[in-house]
Formats: C-alpha cells, sequence, structure tokens
C-alpha cells in the first residue's frame, strides 16, 4: 500500500519548536517532490513548503520564510519540516504531499499522493 504519514504535530507555545516528519511506505521518495501544506479550521489549505526530489531547491511561503526548514532524507525516505519561533497563527493541520516528477524542482503542482495530517497547535 502507497502511503505517505505524518507525525511530530502536538501543541507547544508560542516561540517553541516543532519537527514534522513525512515518512513514505509502498514507495521511494527519490523521484518525489514532497510538499508541506497546512490548513487551518475555516480556511482554505495553503502551501507552506516544498522541496525537489533530491532534496535541493527548498521553497517556502512568505508566512514561515525564516521559521520554516524543509530537509529531505532519501536514504531514510523522509522528508522534516522543521518550524522554529512559532506562532498561535502556525497552528492548523499539517499535510505532506508527493509528486512524482521528471526534473529537480518543486512547486504548486497537482500531488499524487497525501498523508492523513498531523495538528499543530500553538498555544500558551
Amino acid at each position: 500500500q502507497l502511503q505517505l504519514v505524518e507525525s511530530g504535530g502536538g501543541l507547544v507555545q508560542p516561540g517553541g519548536s516543532l519537527r514534522l516528519s513525512c515518512t513514505a511506505s509502498g514507495f521511494t521518495l527519490d523521484y518525489y517532490s514532497i510538499g508541506w501544506f497546512r490548513q487551518a479550521p475555516g480556511k482554505e489549505r495553503e502551501a507552506v513548503s516544498c522541496i525537489s526530489r533530491s532534496g535541493n531547491s527548498p521553497n517556502y511561503a512568505d508566512s514561515v520564510k525564516g521559521r520554516f526548514t524543509i530537509s529531505k532524507d532519501n536514504t531514510k525516505n523522509t522528508v522534516y519540516l522543521q518550524m522554529n519561533s512559532l506562532k498561535p497563527e502556525d497552528t492548523a493541520v499539517y499535510y505532506c504531499a508527493a509528486k512524482l516528477l521528471p526534473f529537480d524542482l518543486c512547486g504548486l503542482y497537482d500531488y499524487d499522493y497525501w498523508g492523513q495530517g498531523t495538528q499543530v497547535t500553538v498555544s500558551s
């Protein structure tokens, strides 16, 4: 069964940090670009960050630039999202998604696989 599983979410105080993981099973991420998305209650899903299949060329939404870092470890079939200096407005369900691409870029594509999401709550 091909699936992505996110983990690492939780409750954190403003200014704190969390690291989300996105692990693939049933397929290898070597040729996949990975995106992180989030959706807060009552809001549309928004793109947070993405990384190319080689782990290069990361992109970030302006709202998280300088605070979040995406990385990819193909040996572990896992992508990480390190989130620092968290703010209450970062509260959302975070999803990872994988897109099979023939080139080493990432962006807003029609992703092939999606995880089930992990809740991140930033509150004092």
